[in-house]
């Protein structure tokens, strides 16, 4: 008896194994690498306001003009995945940002470290859509959702790391240029990338390219001990369909994911993604800032943030667990809902905690790191489900270009919203975190109106 299972198929099929293990953390340590170079920024900007006399609207360039870049890195990052792979862009935009990164160290003027800031964007921009993309693609159909999430966890544990530099390099002299020269780490590691992981078997097979596809999934099946021969327990002989699955079909631009079939979904994962970057990036990026000019020294307002960021993990675990059983789509909605209460309750903390102990500065402490918590719990986790979503809208020959381009649309948020907070912020901190909650609550809407893909196998046309 045959069994006509695809290559795809087959690696839906296989149990979780060392490869996996490889892929997922390959993957991730570059998702931690780009996640402590994005919350650098945060401390990096109080440091250089104090040494270089920043302005506010300085300060705002600084802050957005990596977004600038992400922009247009994920959007062309995606296209070029599903044209000459997703490993190779994966490791190019990985040792783009690095040696940018690495650069900025030695800038010696604002304007020199904004050109690089944008560079960085243009790698860092580049590399996130294509990995989970490709996670994505050779992700068990089981636990697809689980593992993206434990690769979006990868970024708790990197914005953790950027915590620790800005508590304890940062505040030294000259500690934000060794901070930044951190950022070579990643270009050495997209040399790991290449030799460690390998290209989408999807897209190989969008290519033609079916001798490959079929090594790889055969290397896969070995190290998972599947047999070729029919067994107790197996589906039988495995037979290569080339026919069904080895022709190049059409490429899926921009311009066809707003024709009916994908329009519903390309709207909504748009606005998902608008609502979560301006309240993330908007909120993060200027809280260390925020608290400091509302008291705290520069030290305790680092420390503030270390311990907010420590509660993203818990989110992120919380939410792997939740996508396999829920489902993608209430677990976003759920967790993005979680966001918009816990960013209103931090910008009132102040109001709330002088209603219980009037003038009392622990109870002021206490109650903005409760909601502070809370915030990077529920955000976090959303952002978990986000990515895990994110890749599975879509079908094969399109799934990097959607996701880039959702992504892309999401990074106009992240450059806009820290340019916006300056002019909020003098409102009153309610009034801006607020406005924070208010974009949860559009993101958590348009969740809604996403399609679901709990247990079911990636499209392929």
């Amino acid at each position: 008896m045959q069994s006509n299972l695809t290559r795809t198929q087959r690696l839906d099929r296989l149990p979780y194994t060392r490869k996996h293990n490889t892929m997922l953390f390959a993957s991730g340590v570059g998702w931690a690498l780009d996640a402590m170079d994005v919350g650098l920024i945060a401390y990096i900007m109080l440091a250089l306001t104090k040494e270089w006399s920043l302005t506010g609207a300085e300060q705002s360039v600084l802050a957005s003009v990596g977004f600038i870049g992400m922009a247009l890195g994920a959007s062309l990052g995606g296209l070029l995945a599903d044209r000459i792979g997703r490993r190779r862009v994966f490791a190019l935009t990985l040792l783009v940002y690095g040696i940018a990164t690495g650069l900025s160290a030695l800038s010696t003027g604002l304007v020199a470290l904004i050109v690089l800031r944008f560079v960085v964007g243009l790698g860092l921009g580049g590399e996130l859509p294509v990995a989970s993309t490709l996670v994505s693609e050779f992700s068990p159909q089981r636990i697809r959702g689980r593992v993206v999430v434990a690769l979006e966890s990868f970024w708790a544990v990197g914005w953790l790391g950027a915590a620790l530099v800005g508590y304890f390099v940062v505040p030294l002299e000259n500690g934000w240029r060794w901070a930044l020269a951190f950022g070579l780490i990643p270009a050495l590691w997209s040399l790991v990338i290449r030799a460690k992981v390998p290209e989408s078997v999807r897209f190989l097979e969008s290519k033609g390219r079916h001798e490959e596809a079929e090594a790889i999934v055969a290397d896969w099946e070995s190290a998972a001990g599947v047999q070729a021969r029919a067994g107790a327990g197996d589906p039988g002989p495995l037979k290569i369909e080339n026919g069904s699955e080895g022709a190049e079909t059409e490429r899926i631009g921009w311009r066809e994911l707003f024709e009916p079939r994908f329009r519903q979904r390309t709207i909504a994962l748009w606005l998902v993604w608008f609502g979560v970057n301006f309240a993330y990036y908007g909120a993060f990026i200027w809280i260390p800032t925020l608290l400091h000019q509302g008291g705290l020294t520069v030290v305790k307002s680092f420390e503030f943030t270390l311990f907010m960021t420590l509660a993203q993990l818990p989110g992120y675990l919380v939410a792997a667990i939740l996508i396999e059983v829920w489902g993608r789509r209430a677990t976003l909605v759920s967790f993005l809902g979680g966001s918009a209460l816990a960013a209103v309750g931090f910008g009132f903390a102040g109001q709330l905690a002088d209603s219980i102990a009037p003038g009392s500065g622990a109870w002021q402490y206490g109650v903005a790191m409760f909601f502070g918590c809370l915030l990077s719990f529920f955000n976090l986790g959303a952002w978990g489900a986000v990515y895990a979503i994110t890749p599975e809208a879509y079908p094969t020959t399109g799934r990097a270009s959607g996701a880039g381009a959702a992504t892309a649309f999401g990074r106009i948020a992240a450059m806009v919203a820290p340019m916006v907070v300056p002019l909020v912020a003098p409102l009153g901190l309610g009034i801006l975190f607020g406005l924070f909650g208010g974009m949860f609550a559009l993101a958590m809407v348009a969740g809604w109106f996403l399609p679901e893909h709990k247990g079911l196998a990636l499209e392929e046309r």
